[in-house]
């Protein structure tokens, strides 16, 4: 009989700690890294995160719990990286043994920032981790709706279709619905554009604009992905399926959305600084605008990316929001 695999979760954020919520609905024992010292003190002292979906608690039986990245590394057989990608860099950085042979799972929704790559790119680059061994976790799925056991839908991204059952299984419950998907560069931009868009609509509703400009800002959104998409990695795809069009709209439109939220703040007026310093969550999308600004400026033929260069004017280059808006709202159609 095989000896059942081990996993791990490693960041403490919101999402983080949903997914170790999943995991312990089917595991015995599930490892969990975070940084902070302060929170897994307070975990096995009150058994539950002190700063992200508190109202969830945890059985300590079921966890092992390190700020030891190496630690939890050695312990298990399946990685999965919750880290927001700004700070990726520097705690893989601290990695001193061998992750070649173990299954990774990204769920950072991100591009390294260091490197241009997509997370399992960078691993595969940089760690020697074969693209078989890389998984990719998509929505739509807020943190907040898992906390509270509403019904939610993961989509589990591998080129080895045994190892995504096997993921999705693990994940799996009454009230999360999984499904497995071979498109895992794609499914990755998708995460890592639909927080894009979110801000855009977020902007969008702070500056004033109603549900009628949103649904058209929504439906230009997913043409543009699917154009971003199809230019870093052609292969045949239905853009509609929950992993793409699902997570870009319950982004877009939900209260839970942090990227929503971030871009809201921008058209009321907040700086891009004090809207960051204010919320108490990363807001992916700030950084993934850069990333996908620049991807776009790289290629000989450049896509058109009129939401993406408008939410990159409003952050990057300091453009009025009203004015930046404007101009998109002429181009969208």
């Amino acid at each position: 009989m095989d000896t059942p695999l081990k996993y791990a979760v490693f960041g403490a954020g919101s999402w983080a700690t949903a997914i170790v919520k999943m995991l312990c609905e089917n595991l015995n024992e599930v490892g969990w890294y975070m940084r902070s010292v302060y929170t897994k003190e307070h975990l096995l002292r009150e058994q539950h995160n002190p700063n992200y979906l508190s109202s969830v608690e945890f059985h300590m039986e079921q966890l092992k719990l390190s700020n030891d990245i190496n630690e939890i590394a050695t312990y298990a057989d399946v990685l999965i990286f919750v880290i927001p990608s700004a700070f990726m860099h520097s705690e893989l950085e601290k990695l001193t043994v061998d992750i070649s042979e173990k299954t990774i799972v990204s769920a950072v929704k991100g591009i390294m920032p260091e490197t241009g790559l997509l997370v399992g790119e960078h691993f595969h680059e940089f760690y020697k981790v074969p693209y078989d061994n890389i998984a990719v976790i998509a929505g739509p799925c807020h943190a907040e709706e898992v906390a509270l056991e509403r019904l939610s839908y993961l989509t589990i991204s591998c080129s080895d279709s045994v190892k995504a059952k096997a993921i999705a299984k693990n994940l799996s419950s009454d009230y999360i619905k999984t499904k497995i998907s071979d498109d895992i560069i794609g499914v990755e931009y998708a995460v890592m554009l639909k927080n894009i868009y979110a801000i855009a609509a977020g902007i969008a509703h702070g500056l004033g604009y109603g549900d009628n400009f949103q649904s058209v800002l929504m439906s230009n959104s997913i043409r543009e992905m699917k154009r971003f998409i199809r230019k870093m990695h052609k292969m045949k795809r239905n853009i509609n399926n929950s992993a793409y069009l699902g997570d870009l709209l319950v982004t877009g439109y939900s209260i839970f959305s942090r990227n929503r939220m971030f871009g809201n703040m921008i058209g009321k007026g907040y700086t891009v600084k004090s809207a960051i310093m204010e919320m108490s969550m990363v807001a992916e999308g700030y950084y993934a605008t850069k990333s996908a600004h620049l991807l776009n400026e790289k290629n000989k033929q450049k896509t058109k990316l009129p939401i993406i260069d408008a939410v990159y004017e409003v952050l990057y280059e300091n453009k009025n929001p009203k004015k930046v808006f404007k101009k998109l709202t002429e181009k969208l159609d």
